[in-house]
């Protein structure tokens, strides 16, 4: 398929050029000025062409649309020690939330579990497009879910939390344990009657450990974003600082650590006490200091398909159009581990993208095609 004629916004260095995308099994084969009679050939007659936006934090498929319980897969608040649980089991691939992401442009989502847990399970990166959560996967596990603050004190107020200080212990200890667990499996040498007993809860976390694996960590007020950078260097860990609404007053503290920031869902009321200081100012406060970011919707609490307009209400605020638009397309991949596939337009990616005539941070921009792996999901009726 050739794409002619079009006005490529390519989040990459030579980042708007006018010319035209070949696709060729799924991927980008070039860009710029292409010439071939082999192709099905579509003139864009100048419309935008972006890569397909990346949510780098949400529940998407998890909660259902207009079911309760029967649809919603989110917490396993069972325990708030859960790393054993897999986002992908509770993901339901035909939910019309997907539906909507996709018509909107949002072509590849980072969902999992909620923040009622300490350790919540394992997210996957997934297209929004498909039958089936295995074939829609792009990797999975993608990050293990923890949680800090006000979230898991009141789920379990009742039984195993009362303070902020026991959910960073119960994190502490589960790490503590599965460090212990790996020592023992590796000094074993693959003899069954020097294993430890199997704990699923601990395999689970091996890759954290092993720094294969980042923590997601929910963290909204600024001394819980320290709790987090602090068990960070106990451990020797990588982290993600998820909704990070009192960045701005850290912001020096997490510049320093080196970790990356998902800001948001900032389109909501300031339903609790950590919410104080939301504002969607925080995303250009973060870039100014040179802290990578990437926003949210935290879909469902704000629906997927807003995720470019969460994104032009940063801009807004000061954040630059350019990095308001790298904010849900490259740093999201970037934050993911997965920018080598998504997240810009560029020879040998993946053929996501998202065509319309406007700037895609404009509410009254129209989205004419979405594009998942070189295949046209949806086109404006």
């Amino acid at each position: 398929m050739l794409l002619k004629n079009a006005q490529i916004y390519t989040m990459e260095e030579e980042q708007v050029i006018k010319g035209d995308i070949l696709i060729q099994n799924g991927r980008i084969a070039a860009i710029g000025h292409v010439e071939t009679e082999d192709e099905v050939c579509i003139d864009l007659n100048g419309k935008r062409v972006y890569p397909g936006m990346v949510e780098a934090h949400c529940h998407l498929g998890m909660e259902e649309s207009a079911i309760r319980s029967e649809g919603n897969d989110v917490n396993e608040s069972s325990d708030p020690i859960t790393p054993q649980v897999r986002g992908i089991d509770g993901c339901y691939p035909l939910d019309e939330t997907i539906v909507n992401a996709r018509n909107a442009g949002i072509t590849t989502v980072a969902a999992g579990p909620g923040s009622a847990n300490v350790i919540g399970g394992t997210f996957v990166a997934y297209k929004t497009y498909g039958v089936s959560m295995d074939e829609m996967a792009i990797k999975n596990p993608v990050a293990m879910k923890c949680a800090f603050g006000e979230n898991p004190k009141r789920v379990y107020q009742d039984s195993r939390i009362k303070t902020r200080m026991n959910v960073a212990a119960l994190l502490r200890e589960t790490l503590f344990k599965t460090k212990e667990y790996l020592a023992r499996k590796e000094a074993a040498q693959g003899d069954i009657t020097k294993m430890p007993a199997f704990d699923m809860k601990l395999e689970a976390m091996i890759p954290v450990i092993q720094r294969d694996l980042p923590l997601k960590c929910h963290a909204h007020r600024c001394d819980d974003i320290l709790t987090v950078l602090r068990i960070a260097k106990e451990f020797d860990i990588k982290v993600t600082l998820d909704h990070c609404t009192d960045g701005e007053i850290i912001k020096k503290q997490i510049k320093d650590s080196g970790f990356a920031a998902i800001v948001g869902p900032s389109l909501t009321h300031k339903s609790k006490y950590e919410l104080a200081n939301k504002s969607f100012k925080t995303p250009y406060e973060l870039y100014k200091e040179g802290i990578l970011i990437a926003i949210t919707t935290d879909s469902p609490v704000v629906p997927q398909e807003y995720l470019p307009l969460c994104a032009g209400l940063a801009m807004k605020e000061g954040l630059p159009e350019i990095e308001a638009v790298k904010a849900i397309t490259i740093n999201a991949a970037k934050i993911l581990g997965l920018d080598e596939r998504i997240g810009s337009l560029k020879v040998g990616k993946d053929a996501d993208m998202v065509i319309c005539d406007g700037s895609i941070l404009d509410p009254q921009t129209t989205v004419y095609h979405t594009i998942i792996d070189g295949e046209i999901v949806y086109s404006k009726a």
